[in-house]
């Protein structure tokens, strides 16, 4: 039973890491794989709109014939409770995980797995979380109307402050408020790496840090506006309202703080530009003393112009002063599109630390286009098996910059405006269509 268990856990852990869900991401390490690491992006048009929850999955040896243990770790050290469902100290009730009781045939069995798991917390993050709560499902009084919209705002306003601005600054090491800082450390425990008997600090492991950096970079406008706007509907000071079936320790209390809210996001994608900027000078370094990422990216380089000219493709890869870690890409507009006669040079900036980091790109010739952000920071998708491969990574973003019939997808909004456009009414596909025109005749100029 044991072994089968490993086996079953390694395969769903594989599929979901192969699949090109953007809201979902799993992780563990090969040595430790009962214990996996989950993060869930926050569903498009509620409060929980791309904030990055963690939850920490424990699997016994009788899985799949029991359910695993499941800990949401973003709590903000037990003091922030994200749902009636999901608890300050970290416990998520559902049925099919046995921790709350529901209907018949909603209980768990082996024909469920990680990704059920991990879909049914998704589901949750509603737009109107308030009726999770047992008893107040119809809730439509006064008081629930407007302890609807209140809890809301401060679901939403606690979104931006802890699952994105605490983690980043994290991440960064830039948080100024160091209580703060240390209270959001404890409410995400994690594993310290093995450092072969090193008496160094062990590192923390975080599968997640360079996802959550590169999808700040896509989301940062989404985040903006949302700031934004909270500061438009509450004031700066004012308090949480405690909802119905909040209480004790199991709650989510504060005050609002969009303003110093706004500032932190700025300074984030600030730190996380000239972060990028810094990955040239690095890479430099790296390459002269030949290190093995950089004699790995020069053959990539190589092989990949070989295969752009064996391939037809008329695109010109080249590198920046000869750094193997600046990639500079001329994309020629595909005939017969929006896109026809247009000449795009975007830059693909590599890490001496790829592919744990991943590459980040920029489009430094303006383009109004969906899958685009107002900076120039194009949203892709590689598959796992590939993030290693530069050349992959080209032509993911020349993909989702021709796609013609794209699925309807709101994890892809990283240019609002232009996305709001193209997904609305026919004027505003003509409008968008406009727009994208004027800026690919402009880059023949």
């Amino acid at each position: 039973m044991s072994d089968q268990s490993i086996i079953r856990i390694g395969k769903e852990v594989m599929a979901l890491q192969e699949d090109s869900d953007l809201s979902l991401a799993v992780a563990c390490r090969d040595s430790d794989l009962r214990n996996v690491r989950a993060m869930i992006i926050g569903p498009p048009d509620t409060p929980y709109e791309f904030g990055f929850f963690e939850f920490a999955l424990k699997f016994s040896r009788d899985y799949p014939r029991k359910s695993p243990n499941v800990t949401c770790t973003t709590t903000n050290s037990g003091t922030c409770r994200f749902n009636p469902n999901i608890y300050s100290n970290g416990k998520v009730c559902l049925s099919i995980l046995g921790t709350w009781r529901g209907e018949r045939g909603e209980e768990w069995s082996a024909a469920q797995g990680l990704e059920s798991i991990l879909l049914s917390i998704q589901s949750l993050m509603s737009g109107n979380p308030y009726e999770n709560e047992p008893g107040f499902e119809d809730a439509n009084g006064p008081n629930d109307k407007k302890n609807q919209k209140d809890y809301v705002q401060k679901i939403r306003h606690e979104t931006l402050r802890v699952s994105i601005i605490l983690r980043l600054e994290q991440f960064l090491g830039t948080r100024s408020d160091p209580l703060e800082l240390l209270r959001h450390n404890q409410c995400n425990p994690t594993e310290d790496i093995d450092m072969d008997g090193s008496d160094e600090q062990p590192a923390p492991y975080e599968p997640f840090k360079d996802l959550c950096k590169r999808r700040f970079l896509w989301y940062y406008d989404t985040y903006l506006a949302t700031a934004r706007k909270g500061k438009e509907e509450v004031t700066d000071g004012q308090p949480f309202a405690r909802m119905p079936f909040e209480g004790g320790n199991n709650s989510m209390d504060g005050r609002f703080c969009y303003g110093e809210l706004i500032k932190r996001l700025v300074d984030i994608k600030a730190t996380l530009d000239a972060e990028t900027a810094g990955w040239a000078a690095e890479g430099a370094a790296a390459k002269a003393k030949e290190a093995t990422v950089a004699v790995n990216l020069a053959r990539q380089f190589e092989q990949s112009v070989e295969a752009f000219k064996r391939d037809g493709m008329p695109h010109n890869i080249e590198l920046e002063n000869g750094n193997p870690f600046a990639w500079v890409v001329t994309y020629f507009g595909k005939p017969m599109t929006n896109l026809d006669g247009g000449l795009f040079r975007f830059r693909l900036m590599l890490s001496p630390r790829f592919p744990q980091e991943q590459p980040r790109a920029r489009f430094e010739t303006p383009i109004f286009h969906q899958r685009i952000s107002a900076d120039g920071t194009p949203c892709y998708g590689v598959k796992f098996r590939k993030r290693d491969d530069v050349r992959s990574h080209i032509e993911a973003i020349i993909e989702a910059l021709e796609e013609e019939n794209p699925p309807y997808d709101p994890r892809t909004m990283v240019h609002p405006e232009a996305h709001k456009l193209y997904w609305g009414s026919q004027e505003d596909r003509k409008l968008y269509n406009r727009k994208l025109r004027r800026l690919v005749q402009q880059s023949m100029e």
